[in-house]
């Protein structure tokens, strides 16, 4: 199974943020164990790099921790043909839009995020990580 990972969920991990940090925690656990293949978009590669940076203020150790994702996590390109479709799409949030749209090119079977409101009109499905950690673990 490929999932696309929403950034909320990778910095849940980063920042040790309560009271989500647990089950984001067991994803990454989970990619690693080779339970589902986690894919970042690049994009989101780079909002991770900015709000760490703001947070860590360290740049040596800020590339540390972008490696480690690199090497933990597959990354897609987001291309200008997704940002141009997404113009068109249903959905409010121009952003989570261009994560749909880049989900169904690169043929994700779902995404994860703790933002499920936004994304009610997607055409990819969409769980929480508490209904990935229960897919990926046979309950649902």
């Amino acid at each position: 199974m490929k999932v696309l990972i929403d950034t909320c969920i990778i910095v849940d991990v980063l920042q040790k943020r309560e009271p989500f940090y647990i089950e984001a925690m067991e994803i990454f656990v989970s990619v690693s164990n080779r339970q589902f293949v986690g894919v970042l978009t690049a994009k989101s590669v780079t909002d991770i790099y900015y709000i760490l940076r703001r947070s860590i203020h360290n740049e040596k150790d800020v590339r540390k921790v972008v490696q480690t994702l690199f090497n933990l996590f597959g990354i897609e390109d987001t291309f200008s043909v997704d940002c141009q479709i997404a113009l068109q799409s249903s959905i409010n949030d121009y952003e989570d839009a261009v994560m749909v749209q880049t989900a169904k090119r690169i043929g994700a079977d779902c995404i994860v995020t703790r933002n499920l409101k936004d994304y009610l009109k997607s055409d990819v499905p969409v769980l929480s990580p508490s209904q990935l950690l229960d897919k990926i673990n046979g309950l649902i």
